[in-house]
């Protein structure tokens, strides 16, 4: 488990307002601001949404800072098991018979699956109720803000979900250092991803100050949580719905997702499938656009992060290369990237099949 250092005591909460069409609110970034969970005493009841994990890790710490109100807690299993048909249908029986009505408030206790499993709930619920995002893990920086909330479908990831605003999100740091490794590096490839579309200035930053994510400090961490979360804002205030530019936000998530689904949801964890993705939509934008980066010291700096980024062996690209048909971002049948022109300069594109086929396997494990 990396050992993330105490943050020192000059690093102050960061407000990050996230504007759009349908709500504004905040993100709380900081250690020890579960106080900043208000309001709650004007809902009729709460329901907690949390895994079995977290009920043993810090889920008595969220209830310190709650209000003395009806609370009910439903236990979800870890990981993407949590984001299925049967475990959405069980979460709403839960929530009927423990008498959630409509001035009922959710709290999504919990990482990424957590918050996108909540959130639909909420969604969906009673054709709406509030929820309150409370991520635990680097992770979910990225998708416990925007309101995308979803669960799975066995053809393709968060196939059936909602465009859905949080009240707010609080991201209190403290939860982290209960992070393992490899959760950890799921985390920071989203971090990677914000920088690469949108601001390659900090992401060289970071490549000549972090050499191991073993040596990560918390100030470290949430200067760049904070500036992740800021490049998401701006992209999700400018489209909510991803009817354009927000489709940025799925760099390297057209192949990733694919893999995902293939191996079976919660083998390979989310941001290394991403990773895989970004490295193979790198591969694509210099073929394509002849991006210019740095492209092998990106490959090193990974690599001495503990990252695999190549393509698991003994996968066939016909495949993969249905499911990314099916990937909400294609069009036609044809399946949509998103390449980079130029590092922090993104673009939407559909590619031939056959420069897919063969990037696939130069990139593929031997």
């Amino acid at each position: 488990m990396t050992n993330i250092e105490p943050i020192q005591k000059d690093f102050k909460m960061n407000t990050i307002n996230i504007s759009t069409k349908s709500k504004n609110y905040n993100v709380y970034l900081g250690e020890n601001i579960l106080s900043k969970v208000e309001g709650l005493t004007n809902y009729s009841k709460l329901l907690i949404i949390t895994n079995e994990d977290l009920k043993e890790l810090h889920l008595d710490t969220l209830k310190k800072h709650l209000p003395n109100i009806e609370t009910h807690i439903y236990i979800a299993p870890n990981g993407e098991s949590a984001k299925t048909s049967e475990v959405y249908n069980d979460c709403i029986s839960f929530g009927i018979n423990k008498g959630i009505d409509r001035k009922s408030m959710i709290l999504a206790f919990g990482g990424g699956s957590i918050g996108d499993l909540a959130g639909f709930v909420a969604a969906t619920y009673m054709r709406g109720l509030p929820f309150i995002q409370i991520p635990t893990t680097i992770l979910a920086h990225d998708s416990a803000v925007g309101g995308k909330v979803a669960i799975n479908h066995p053809l393709g990831k968060n196939m059936v979900g909602a465009f859905y605003q949080p009240e707010q999100v609080i991201f209190d740091t403290q939860f982290l250092s209960t992070l393992s490794d490899r959760e950890i590096r799921s985390g920071f490839a989203e971090v990677v991803k914000h920088l690469l579309i949108a601001d390659p200035h900090f992401l060289q930053k970071i490549m000549n100050e972090i050499r191991s994510l073993d040596d990560l400090t918390n100030n470290q961490l949430q200067s760049f949580l904070k500036r992740g979360i800021e490049i998401k804002a701006n992209i999700v205030s400018m489209d909510e719905t991803e009817n354009d530019i927000r489709a940025h936000l799925n760099f390297g998530h057209t192949l990733g997702h694919a893999l995902e689904a293939h191996l079976g949801y919660g083998n390979l964890p989310h941001g290394e499938a991403v990773m895989i993705g970004m490295i193979y939509a790198l591969h694509l934008s210099k073929h394509i656009h002849h991006l210019e980066m740095p492209y092998e010291k990106f490959i090193h700096w990974i690599e001495s992060l503990g990252y695999q980024w190549r393509i698991p062996k003994n996968i066939h690209f016909d495949s993969i290369f249905e499911r990314m048909k099916k990937d909400k971002k294609s069009s036609g049948h044809t399946p949509v990237f998103i390449l980079l022109k130029e590092l922090g300069k993104p673009v939407i594109q559909k590619i031939d099949q056959q420069l897919l086929r063969e990037s696939f396997y130069l990139l593929q494990e031997s």
